[in-house]
């Protein structure tokens, strides 16, 4: 008898650099970064559709597709993420699947379960889609196969978002990028095409370039301890976009200057535009945050920016509100003393690294 097959998919989580807010608009540029933390999904051939996710206390939850649906065997919203990845690929690959059995971990939050802000769900999703893809399919996955079938599902469980975070744990490392037109992407699925007829057309707007950051500037990252609410700042800031219409627009042009600066930086291999740009990526970002009565940097967001500022660059990262901060320093010696100085503050530096390497795929032993 043939030995069922096994792989184990880990993909990295997130931080944003540089963009927040303005990356949700049309061709409007981020900078997101994959980290050396990661989502971990084991699967392999079963007897029946199986999903544990003992970290949640979630375990033995089955489920059928029938009539074009996946019916988990219990309702809960932790899996609301899961479960589209899950349907997304059925209708992707159609007939050709067979029962299996995931198991999902993660190294994305702390020991208690606190959450860093590194994108655990677009990850869970990037790690979902490439283990079934890896199981059911002859040919590799291809990275735009996986980012693709990803941002369907990440958009169907959520309606909205850029998915840069989805770009970091497909492709990892650094990357410049612009995200696809949600609208386009809405109306193609509405009109039932078919999930394998959108992955193969282009999308517009969309554009994704890998970087490297110059040679001898060090990213640092401390985490607050605070946890951030995403979506209400996000609304408030649409909210106040659709009223501020003018100054919004200099909000983005702005935050483009700053983008493109620290594009310019990693690819002249010059650190001082990095840091630059960073520094006005924050002030960008404060004055939106005062404009539109939102807390962006909180006071101890302010203080890890204000250290960092004695050293090379700070700001906050992702919507803000708590979570993680980052900063650019020259050298390995002032990031030892950044983070030195923002444990004294009270602030947790993390051992974080830009993550090379993409969605990994390793075929388990027998």
């Amino acid at each position: 008898m043939q030995a069922a097959r096994s792989y184990q998919i880990k993909t990295p989580g997130k931080l944003l650099i540089a963009g927040e807010y303005a990356v949700t608009e049309p061709n409007q540029p981020g900078i997101v970064v994959a980290v050396n933390r990661y989502i971990t999904v084991q699967i392999a051939e079963s007897s029946h559709n199986r999903i544990d996710l003992p970290q949640l206390g979630l375990e033995d939850i089955t489920w059928n597709y029938e009539n074009g649906q996946v019916q988990f065997s219990i309702s809960n919203n932790k899996l609301r993420f899961i479960h589209q990845a899950i349907q997304v690929v059925y209708r992707y690959l159609s007939n050709s699947m067979v029962p299996f059995h995931l198991i999902v971990s993660s190294e994305l939050d702390d020991a208690s379960g606190k959450k860093y802000g590194l994108g655990s769900s677009a990850a869970i999703v990037v790690a979902v889609i490439t283990a079934m893809l890896k199981l059911h399919k002859k040919q590799e996955p291809t990275e735009d196969e996986i980012f693709k079938l990803s941002s369907i599902a990440h958009f169907k469980t959520q309606g909205n978002g850029s998915c840069a975070d989805i770009a970091a744990s497909t492709y990892g490392g650094l990357l410049h990028y612009v995200a696809f037109d949600g609208a386009w992407l809405m109306s193609q699925l509405e009109q039932q095409l078919s999930v394998e007829e959108i992955v193969l057309i282009k999308w517009p707007m969309l554009f994704i370039e890998r970087l490297q950051l110059p040679e001898g500037l060090q990213f640092c990252v401390g985490w607050t301890g605070e946890a951030a609410a995403t979506a209400p700042m996000v609304n408030q800031i649409r909210s106040y976009q659709k009223k501020n219409k003018k100054s919004y627009h200099a909000f983005l042009k702005d935050s483009l200057s700053a983008v493109q600066l620290i594009v310019h930086g990693c690819k002249e291999n010059k650190s001082e535009l990095v840091i630059d740009g960073i520094c006005r990526n924050r002030n960008v970002l404060r004055s939106i945050s005062q404009l539109a009565n939102v807390q962006i940097e909180t006071p101890q967001l302010e203080i890890l920016a204000e250290i960092a500022a004695a050293y090379g660059c700070g700001k906050s990262s992702g919507a803000g509100g708590g979570d993680c901060g980052i900063a650019f320093v020259e050298g390995q010696e002032k990031s030892v003393q950044l983070s030195e100085a923002w444990q004294a503050a009270g602030i947790k530096a993390l051992d974080l690294k830009p993550s090379i390497s993409r969605a990994h795929v390793k075929c388990n032993e027998n």
